[in-house]
């Protein structure tokens, strides 16, 4: 703000206007991307009354066990499956509540524990977003003509960025049971 008002006096151009307009924008863009995250909060708390939730887990296992190794816990594979399933629909405000319980529970769980949170801190960065609804909302808001138009590439982008990850694990778990 400081160099916007600085170059507005050099300029002779005022700089009050743009503030006020970029001020309106911020707050309608905030008010886009709360509607989102309620919503999308509200549905994952439905979803855990409902049940949901750990039959997503006990789904997500099947899928992912590979690469989480050991870990039983039927809790920490709901907070997991929650945390995943939010994250790849592009929830990541959403995703969160999820992700802190399923590292707290992790972390009870010893040597394997550590070793699944860190896949779980692979998954989540690399950002896989089958469904990236936070952008396309942003998007939305920003006035894009088609906010969609963003999914193909996300998807190839995120998922070529998961399947680094993943082989990088799973490279570094090799290399420390075998040296």
């Amino acid at each position: 703000m400081l160099t916007a008002c600085a170059v507005a006096l050099v300029t002779g151009r005022p700089a009050a206007g743009a503030l006020m307009d970029s001020g309106a924008g911020a707050v309608e863009m905030t008010l886009t991307l709360m509607g989102s995250v309620v919503l999308w909060s509200g549905l994952m708390e439905v979803l855990r009354a409902t049940g949901d939730v750990e039959r997503l887990g006990r789904g997500l296992r099947r899928l992912l066990s590979p690469l989480f190794g050991s870990i039983k816990d039927d809790a920490c594979w709901a907070a997991m499956g929650m945390n995943l399933a939010a994250n790849m629909l592009g929830l990541g405000n959403a995703a969160t509540p999820a992700g802190i319980r399923a590292a707290e529970l992790l972390a009870h769980q010893g040597e394997a524990g550590v070793k699944a949170l860190a896949m779980l801190l692979v998954l989540n960065n690399s950002g896989l977003q089958l469904m990236p609804t936070t952008v396309m909302a942003l998007r939305s808001a920003a006035g894009a003509e088609n906010p969609a138009d963003i999914w193909l590439p996300a998807l190839l982008s995120s998922g070529a960025a998961t399947v680094c990850g993943c082989g990088l694990m799973w490279l570094l778990n090799r290399r420390k049971r075998h040296g």
